[in-house]
């Protein structure tokens, strides 16, 4: 099993590097670290008294790390899940904050927990985690991934400016997909004929 730095690691290659997208609410990113995020924590890297894109653009790898294992693992409380659960919960967590954990207890509920779908992990949510994995780690991880998919899926079916991070140019599965089936068995991941079956309505 991976240590949580290794996964943090893993989150930060897979972000890659600068970027800049207007339909991306985050705004300036890189490594996954946005402007708002820089902003928010005072990152003022070139020491000009405001944190602007230069300073996105001079944040390096090892500061990224830093950042997501502060402030997207220990802070949510990450930690506290089953273990099955973590990289998948930290690296949907680093994409989508809060919403990460919503998904998570919306699948518990549906499980028959008892839980508040808050975005916070409490006891209430760290004790239906570690109950739902008892009896099958490997199953609760896959259908938080599966869940986690059809959150992407439904984000592009209500905004087409979206639909550019789950489809490529060319027609394939496009980021977010892939990102949301790295967590996931092989025998879950959608086939090609079925990613199409999917996104059909997109036009």
């Amino acid at each position: 099993m991976q240590t949580v730095r290794q996964i943090a690691e893993g989150i930060v290659a897979r972000e890659g590097g600068f970027v800049d997208d207007p339909d991306d609410p985050g705004g300036a990113t890189k490594y996954g670290v946005t402007i708002h995020t820089m902003r928010r924590l005072g990152l003022d890297l070139d020491h000009d008294g405001l944190v602007t894109r230069n300073d996105v653009l001079a944040l390096n790898k090892a500061q990224a790390v830093e950042i997501f294992l502060t402030h997207y693992f220990e802070k949510p409380r990450l930690g506290q899940l089953p273990e099955v659960l973590r990289a998948s919960v930290f690296d949907m967590y680093v994409n989508a904050g809060g919403q990460a954990i919503r998904i998570l207890q919306n699948l518990l509920r549906q499980m028959g927990f008892e839980v508040a779908v808050d975005g916070v992990i409490g006891p209430q949510t760290a004790r239906a985690s570690m109950a739902a994995a008892d009896p099958g780690p490997l199953a609760l991880r896959d259908a938080y991934g599966v869940a986690r998919r059809n959150y992407y899926f439904r984000l592009a079916d209500h905004r087409a400016a979206l639909r550019k991070y789950a489809r490529t140019r060319a027609g394939g599965k496009g980021g977010w997909i892939r990102r949301a089936e790295e967590f996931l068995s092989p025998k879950y991941h959608l086939s090609d004929a079925e990613f199409q079956r999917r996104i059909a309505g997109w036009g």
